[in-house]
Parts: C-alpha cells; sequence; structure tokens
C-alpha cells in the first residue's frame, strides 16, 4: 500500500514540474516572439526614425578638413607662391558658459575675477603682445564686449589676423588656454596666398581669394596661374566627424585631404628680374603710362619672363593688367615683316627690287599715307629690304598693293599660312586671340584703304604674345612653337606630370624667304631704325614698331605705343622678346631709341649672366676664408641644442612648411630652393641666430 502511494506521489511530482517547465518556455518564447517582433519594427518600419537618433546621440556634425594649396615654384625651384593660414580671433560672449541661469559657477565668474584666469591677467599679455593698446585699455575693452546688453557671438580679440606661430602663444594666456566650451573662443582661418618674389611675374602668377568657402573647404584662384591651374592647386578636402567614444568627445578623421599639387613654372627669376628691371628704368625716364615685356626661349617656347608694369601714381609703377596675353592692339610696324614675308613667299617682290616712296607723303583712294620722316623729305626709291630697314609705310604698303590689289584674300591667306592667325591655346585665363579680318567678312568688310593700312600694321588686332611667337619661329629656323608657362606639375617633389614643347607648325615659310627675312632683322639694327638696339656685348636682330593708338576712332587723341621685336644672339637666337611701351609723355615716341633700348639692356644683361666662366683660371683670394669642419661628437647633442632658444634649428629632413616655420622662429629669414624635403641649410645647426640673419633652405 505504501509502494501504491509513493509511486502515485512521483507521478504527481513529475507532472508539476512539467507544467512549470511548460509556463517557462511559454513564457521565454512570449519574450523571444515579442523581442523579434520590436527588432522587426525598429528594422523595417522605424529605421530612418532610429538612424536620425543615432547619428545625434553617436556623432557631432562632420567638418570639413582643408587641404593645403600647392606651391607655385620658379623655373630654377625658388619659390615663388606659397599658403600661409592666418587666423581672427573671437569671443563668443552670448554662449551658454557665459549664463549664470544654467551653473553655479560660469566662466563670466572666472573671466572677471579670476587672479590666475581673469580679465587682467589676459588684458596684460594681449597688450605686451599686440602693443596697440595697454592692459587697463584691453581690460576696458573686452568688458565692453561681455556686459554689452546684445552679446555679441564674434567679438574680435584683436584688431588683425595672427600667423599659426602667434595663434599656439595665444592659446596659452590666461583664461583663453581653458577649455574651449568654457571660454567661447574660437578662430576664422583665412589663408593668404604669399609671393616671395614680391612683384616678379605677379599677374602671371596669379592672385587667389582670402577667404576658405565653407561649403567646400577650398581655396579659389582668382587669375593667371592660380585661377587656370586651381582644380590642381586647391586639393581635396578631407572629412573630420566628432563622435563619443568612452564617454567623451573626441575628433575621428574619416577622410583624409589630399593637398594640392605643386607647379614648377617656366619663369626664370633672374631673368624676371632683368627684364622688369629694364623695364621700369625706361618707363620712368619716358614717364609713360604703361609697358610690357616678355623673354622667350626660342627652342622650346618656355616663357622665361613676363612684366606688365602700369603708372599707379605719379612716378609709381607697379603689375598692371597683363597687356601681353589679354590685349589685343594694332601691332604696327611689327607687322610689316609678316606682310612682307607674305609678299616674298608669293613672288611678289625680292629683296632688291625697289620702290618709289617719293617725299614720304603717298594719297591713296583720297587718304594721306606718310613716312617717319616725311618732314625730312622722304626716302625716295629705295629696295623692299630698305623699306623694312627703315620702316617705311608707303614702301610696304605699295609692295603690298601692287601684288594683292586685286586679290585680297590671297594676301589674308598668306597671313594665314605663316602662323598668325593659330590659336596658341595659352594657359592663362583671359588670354585673347589674334584677329585679323577677312576681306568677304560681311559683319565687319573691308575699306578701299584697309589693305594698305593692314600690311603696315593697322586695322589688325594681336596680342604682344601672338607677335612674339611669329618671331620666334623666324629665329627657331621657322619653327613655331607654343608659348607656355608651366614646366610640371609635382607632388612632394616628384613628377606628376611634364609637360614638352609644343610645336604648332613645322615651317612658316621656305628656307629662303627665311634667310632673306632674318638679314632684314639684322638690317634694322645695323643700318635702320634699330640701331639704339645695337649692342657691342651681343648681337641683336629684330624690328621696331611705333602705332598710333585710337581712342573712341580717332587716332593722335591717346598718343602712341612703340614696339621692339626681336632675338638674341642673332647669328644662334638663344632667347626671343617684346617689349612694348604705351604713351611716353618724354620724349619723341621711338620704338627703337624707347622698347629697342629696353630689349638692348635686358639682352646684354642676360648674356652677361649666363657667360660661363672656368673658375680654376680664377686667382685664388687671399683674403677668403675657409669655412671650419665640424668635429666629431655626439649628434644628439647637437639635435638637442638645435631645440634651444637662440640657436639654429636641425631641419633637415622636414618639408618646406615646418622648416620655414622652425627658421622664422628663430628670428632667420629664409630663401627656399628646389622642391621637396630639406637636404641641405646654409648655417649649420646649433650655431648662434642673429635676428634678419639669411638661411638658404635646399629642397630635393
Amino acid at each position: 500500500m505504501s509502494e501504491e502511494n509513493g509511486e502515485k506521489e512521483k507521478k504527481e511530482e513529475s507532472g508539476g514540474i512539467l507544467l512549470r517547465y511548460f509556463a517557462v518556455v511559454v513564457l521565454l518564447g512570449a519574450v523571444a516572439v515579442g523581442i523579434l517582433a520590436c527588432a522587426f519594427k525598429t528594422a523595417i518600419f522605424e529605421r530612418e526614425k532610429w538612424l536620425k537618433a543615432a547619428e545625434t546621440v553617436q556623432t557631432r556634425p562632420k567638418s570639413l578638413i582643408y587641404p593645403s594649396r600647392g606651391n607655385i615654384y620658379s623655373s630654377e625651384g625658388k619659390l615663388m607662391a606659397t599658403s600661409v593660414p592666418n587666423y581672427y580671433l573671437y569671443i563668443d560672449f552670448g554662449a551658454e558658459c557665459y549664463s549664470q541661469k544654467t551653473r553655479k559657477w560660469s566662466s563670466r565668474d572666472t573671466f572677471l575675477t579670476s587672479k590666475r584666469n581673469g580679465v587682467d591677467s589676459l588684458a596684460y599679455y594681449l597688450s605686451h603682445k599686440f602693443r596697440d593698446r595697454t592692459p587697463l585699455g584691453y581690460k576696458n575693452y573686452l568688458l565692453s564686449g561681455l556686459k554689452a546688453k546684445k552679446k555679441s557671438r564674434q567679438f574680435p580679440i584683436c584688431r588683425k589676423k595672427v600667423s599659426y606661430a602667434d595663434l599656439k602663444e595665444i592659446q596659452r594666456y590666461p583664461f583663453l588656454r581653458l577649455n574651449k566650451y568654457s571660454t567661447g573662443f574660437y578662430t576664422r582661418e583665412q589663408v593668404d596666398r604669399e609671393r616671395p618674389f614680391g612683384t616678379l611675374a605677379a599677374r602671371t602668377i596669379g592672385d587667389t581669394f582670402d577667404d576658405i568657402d565653407p561649403k567646400t573647404g577650398l581655396t579659389k584662384g582668382k587669375s593667371g596661374l592660380e585661377m587656370q591651374y586651381d582644380t590642381l592647386l586647391h586639393g581635396v578636402p578631407g572629412i573630420n566627424s566628432i563622435r563619443r567614444v568612452g564617454g567623451g568627445w573626441t575628433n575621428v578623421v574619416e577622410v583624409e585631404p589630399v593637398p594640392g599639387l605643386d607647379i614648377r613654372t617656366t619663369i626664370d627669376i633672374n631673368i624676371q628680374d632683368i627684364t622688369e628691371k629694364s623695364l621700369l628704368d625706361m618707363l620712368k625716364s619716358v614717364d609713360a603710362a604703361s609697358g610690357t615685356a616678355v623673354v622667350m626661349e626660342v627652342a622650346t617656347g618656355e616663357v622665361k619672363a613676363i612684366t606688365n608694369m602700369g603708372r599707379l601714381s605719379e612716378g609709381v609703377y607697379g603689375e598692371d593688367t597683363n597687356h601681353a596675353v589679354g590685349d589685343a592692339t594694332e601691332p604696327g610696324s611689327t607687322f610689316k615683316v609678316a606682310s612682307i614675308m607674305v609678299a616674298l613667299e608669293d613672288g611678289v617682290c625680292q629683296p632688291t627690287d625697289t620702290v618709289d616712296v617719293g617725299n614720304g607723303v603717298y594719297m591713296y583712294k583720297r587718304n594721306r599715307m606718310t613716312d617717319h620722316n616725311n618732314n625730312k623729305g622722304g626716302y625716295g626709291r629705295i629696295a623692299v629690304e630698305q623699306a623694312i630697314w627703315y620702316s617705311s609705310n608707303i614702301g610696304v604698303a605699295k609692295t603690298i598693293l601692287k601684288g594683292y590689289e586685286d586679290n585680297p584674300m590671297k594676301y589674308w591667306e598668306g597671313l594665314r599660312r605663316i602662323g598668325l592667325m593659330e590659336d596658341l591655346r595659352l594657359d592663362i585665363p583671359d588670354a585673347v586671340r589674334a584677329r585679323i579680318r577677312r576681306p568677304d567678312d560681311e559683319n565687319n568688310p573691308w575699306s578701299k584703304t584697309t589693305l594698305p593700312w593692314m600690311s603696315f600694321g593697322y586695322e589688325t588686332m594681336i596680342p604682344p604674345i601672338y607677335t612674339l611667337a611669329f618671331y620666334n619661329a623666324i629665329a627657331n629656323d621657322g619653327r613655331m612653337v607654343r608659348p607656355f608657362f608651366v614646366k610640371e606639375l609635382m607632388r612632394d617633389g616628384k613628377t606628376v606630370e611634364l609637360f614638352q614643347p609644343e610645336v604648332i607648325r613645322e615651317s612658316i615659310c621656305s628656307e629662303r624667304t627665311l634667310a632673306i627675312v632674318r638679314d632684314m632683322l639684322l638690317g634694322v639694327v645695323e643700318k635702320g631704325t634699330g640701331k639704339d638696339a645695337h649692342s657691342d656685348v651681343v648681337r641683336i636682330a629684330g624690328k621696331t614698331g611705333t602705332a598710333q593708338i585710337a581712342s573712341g576712332g580717332v587716332y593722335r587723341r591717346a598718343g602712341h605705343q612703340v614696339a621692339f621685336c626681336g632675338y638674341f644672339p642673332a647669328d644662334a637666337p638663344k632667347y626671343s622678346c617684346i617689349v612694348l611701351i604705351r604713351q611716353p609723355r618724354i620724349g619723341y615716341p621711338s620704338g627703337g631709341r624707347m622698347a629697342g633700348g629696353v630689349l638692348k639692356a635686358i639682352a646684354e644683361k642676360i648674356y652677361a649672366t649666363r657667360t660661363a666662366v672656368d673658375v680654376r683660371s680664377i686667382e685664388r683670394d687671399s683674403t677668403a676664408v675657409m669655412e671650419p669642419r665640424v668635429k666629431g661628437g655626439d649628434m644628439r647633442d647637437v639635435e638637442d641644442a638645435s631645440l634651444r632658444a637662440g640657436l639654429v634649428p636641425r631641419v633637415v629632413g622636414m618639408g618646406a612648411k615646418d622648416a620655414v616655420y622652425l627658421m622664422e622662429r628663430a628670428g632667420l629669414r629664409v630663401s627656399l630652393s628646389g622642391a621637396g624635403r630639406v637636404v641641405r641649410q646654409s648655417i649649420l645647426p646649433g650655431q648662434r641666430a642673429r635676428a634678419g640673419q639669411s638661411v638658404v633652405l635646399t629642397l630635393k
């Protein structure tokens, strides 16, 4: 009986356990179903809602990381343009940290009462830094922002922008050294484009807009090469986000910024300096309104120097509009060479054929044409080559009329054939093309006098760079090359893309015609109107030009433009050059004396600086002091010494910006040569640094 009772109890106990187990399973199953339902709802129906919520909780708004703009270098690697960040300093007095309603002890109290981090201490430091206010003046100024009824959210701490080095120093000043959320202190960055060589080739190098575009995080080119190559120079911005990590916020770089490419131009700093100085001296001596000069390498088309100087005020000149590429004007007598080249090619004339220019006055279709010496009786009967030597309007016009009066279209085709109408595709913004009207142009038809007047440089619009390209082709054995300004794109000193010379036209004329024209250009300098360009140092060939400037369709009112275009050395041309001077007010306008004088000065100085001297033949200077040799020692001692105040730092191996920063911090004036990283410094590290002392850093 007892055994039966025991088995019954066991069965009842087992059934109770199963019941409880079943209840637990059902309960857990319900929970699981609920979790899955919630997960399904969250993932499918509320997905967007929770994604937005996650963004607000886990990250703060993303910001752009500004890329560094690429540098622009000269052909020999000297820095011509670089970006330097500067900062405006502000305090947001309307920030929450200045409100006593939200906290028992606010930044306002710290600012007003703290002995170590209060306004008195801050005012003292700012006064000694900027020296534009007394400590009391700075205190009252800052308090005016704090106590103003309408709180300024952009209260300027000082009146000027500061460098990165100054910013780092100011961030350690009293009060400002506190957490930025406790001070309301913030900065606005502005990138200034600095040109170490000042105005040299300034219009060609160009300008940038100062402010960084907040939408793109990029600086933008405004003119010149800065604008033409802006997409390569400005780089690609990175992306930065602030995320909550371990209970705090931290910066996370999601996308690294890509710095802009560097540009190595064709500009030669020495030739540029020579060209600008030579032009400026002449502009001042003749009191001209403006002037342009361009020097080009004959074989390649590399523009080695380009300057555009204009009168800013009486006796003061500065870089002006880029007339060399952006102004299409009537070229005057430099165009006569093109006309005679066409006539020679078409067999219209020979250099020894004669033409009667009479007393220097010629009436054609009731219009008066004159030579420059008409008041002296004219040249009488002269050869065609002499018409070029003496720059006779009548001689050239009569020659062209003889061959093309009944078929002016043939003359126009000849000008096109010798390359004057080619598109040079210049890598400078706002460059314009040469404009030579067709005889059958219905919108702007030729008049009865267009042909003769066009033959000596009127009724055509030619930018100076186009005239130079034509004369350069004469010097280059007839091969016309495209003038260009950029040789290389680089990143970290390594070539990304190398630009090669580009031939536009293999030959502008026959070898025979070319030889005749080159002899004519020598005759201009040695026998004709270009005698003032004759040099005993280097042989020059070229052509003078003088043109009246039209104003409102009327000549004589606006004065003259004088020009000289040629090349040197004449026997083996290395460089071609064009010089234009506009509206001289002193002296008789003369292409030979004024523009030719500038070209002569440029040619002689370039020739002098490019003449090789064997230093082994030079007698040793007894006063020369050998540079002392550094004795052996522990390099770590030298490196440690380089970091001490007053000593020259060691910057070998650094990038240009870091090296310049350290050197300037030591009070030195820095010149850079090359691109890449520093491989040599002209003053050894550890030496005593003298304020204002110059140091040359060689980069590779």
